[in-house]
């Protein structure tokens, strides 16, 4: 699939980039120069502003700190104070070289979006003329971002949106559709589709006993972008954040983010298949629905052993 390349192609030039970054910070501590302790990113517009600066022969911490960017956390004196470097020649041509080639696979990456940007207006709309809800929650923008009209192209292209979902956003929509298609025919239920991206546990066994239950070994990049998508819902407050925690603590995370993944795989298909609008359930709900499956499974252990189940307030009149 064509799509499949494109992002392919894309993170791993982000991921190149991501390397040469780590080589300009790497520089900068062989000069004892603190820039990564005091800016979010040094690929920032503050970090890279102090970074050409250097470049150009600039060697004064106050006025390397005065090409702050008002949007920086921190002040031009906490700035100036992690300035303070050795600049020796070696480490400079080795900074210089690693901005030049970080430069490079950046415009390579623009060349990219652009290529990908192209490639989703030839598919077929979907959408069938409606219009693409606004988005619900407002959220920041970050630099690996795909381009900014992808969040429309994929609604044209699959008919529904796949961000309306808890933890999707617009790089796992992406992923998902370039992975599996707008079509998930070929999986005739959820659970096939689960199992395709091994989020289902195997039981390993012999004799009636079961010696293994881990999931299927392998990178399915549709999974692993489900695992990353949940795994900011540990103070989510919506019902899958809720699930999350309750077998995070019965479980532990790692289990936790497997079963949460699972159920998400589960709403993305049922998306694709059916394309009915998408409720998202309430905290509230979800509990009390919970509540009421603990209470009633309760009952039923009561009634085996022969006893019956009552409310404390009733016990008390």
């Amino acid at each position: 699939m064509t799509l499949r390349s494109y992002l392919r192609q894309r993170q791993m030039l982000i991921s190149y980039a991501g390397q040469h970054a780590q080589h300009m910070q790497k520089a900068l501590e062989q000069m004892n120069v603190k820039l990564a302790e005091v800016v979010a990113d040094i690929t920032g517009v503050t970090g890279m502003a102090i970074i050409q600066a250097i470049l150009r022969g600039q060697r004064d911490p106050l006025e390397l700190a005065k090409l702050r960017d008002e949007r920086c956390k921190r002040t031009q004196a906490e700035i100036a104070r992690a300035l303070y470097g050795n600049w020796r020649v070696d480490h400079l041509f080795a900074l210089k070289q690693a901005v030049e080639v970080h430069a490079f696979y950046r415009q390579q990456l623009q060349a990219c979006d652009a290529e990908l940007q192209a490639h989703l207006r030839t598919f077929d709309d979907r959408s069938a003329g409606r219009t693409l809800p606004p988005r619900q929650k407002r959220r920041v923008r970050k630099a690996n971002d795909p381009p900014l009209a992808v969040r429309e192209a994929l609604y044209r292209m699959a008919g529904v949106d796949l961000t309306v979902l808890e933890g999707i956003d617009e790089t796992t929509a992406l992923v998902i559709l370039s992975e599996i298609g707008p079509d998930v025919s070929r999986f005739p239920t959820a659970k096939q589709f689960t199992s395709w991206l091994g989020l289902c546990p195997q039981h390993r066994g012999s004799a009636g006993k079961i010696r293994s239950r881990h999931v299927r070994r392998g990178m399915n990049r549709a999974g692993r972008a489900l695992r990353l998508a949940v795994q900011g819902c540990h103070h989510a407050k919506h019902a899958l954040g809720a699930f999350y925690r309750r077998i995070r603590a019965r479980a532990g995370a790692p289990k936790a983010i497997v079963a949460t993944a699972r159920k998400l795989a589960e709403r993305v298909w049922r998306l694709l298949k059916y394309g009915a609008e998408y409720v998202c359930q309430e905290i509230a709900a979800y509990e009390a629905a919970y509540r009421a499956r603990v209470v009633k499974g309760l009952a039923r252990k009561a009634a085996e052993l022969g006893y019956r189940l009552e409310p404390a307030l009733a016990a008390d009149k």
